[in-house]
């Protein structure tokens, strides 16, 4: 059976662009897994300790047959293949991954919780996934879009395309 799961991507350090877009490459080679649509890359200002570089985001879609713990401990596997370290909460990263959504789950478990608890207070989460998936609804929470409103002040901007991919 598989299930329809939502990534999260960020990155601020060592070209976060590029880290963002060879995970993106990286999630259709999961075991299991095959990437079915990705958001555009955005552009969005620190959250938390705000003394770091602008992020940049996207969201994923991917269709699984990983349970919940192995998909996410595919994705703490890739961050630790691009160098992520975990020196303090919200510190800069060479690449974050973060399980939003796994189909309509809803559960807490020790080091998973689903949805992911603040997802919906974030607009460099719920810009790029209303972009891929306007419809969604966060199990327990409603319409995706519905949050969208508390997260106005929020510096998020969308990136225009590399000029290869508009001259291709």
């Amino acid at each position: 059976m598989t299930i329809l799961a939502t990534i999260g991507l960020g990155a601020n350090l060592n070209d976060p662009a590029a880290q963002v877009e060879y995970a993106l490459a990286e999630l259709d080679r999961l075991p299991a897994t095959r990437l079915l649509t990705r958001s555009s890359l955005y552009a969005s200002a620190p959250v938390g300790y705000i003394d770091q570089p602008d992020f940049i985001n996207a969201v994923a879609q991917v269709e699984t047959s990983l349970a919940p713990r192995a998909l996410l401990a595919a994705l703490l596997d890739i961050e630790h293949r691009h160098g992520r370290e975990r020196s303090f909460r919200n510190a800069p990263r060479t690449l974050d991954l973060d399980l939003l959504l796994y189909g309509a789950a809803h559960f807490h478990e020790e080091g998973l919780t689903l949805p992911h608890p603040r997802m919906s207070e974030r607009g460099f989460v719920l810009l790029p996934l209303l972009e891929i998936a306007p419809d969604t609804l966060i199990p327990g929470r409603g319409r995706a879009a519905d949050w969208l409103a508390a997260c106005a002040d929020q510096n998020v901007a969308v990136l225009p395309p590399p000029a290869a991919a508009v001259n291709a």
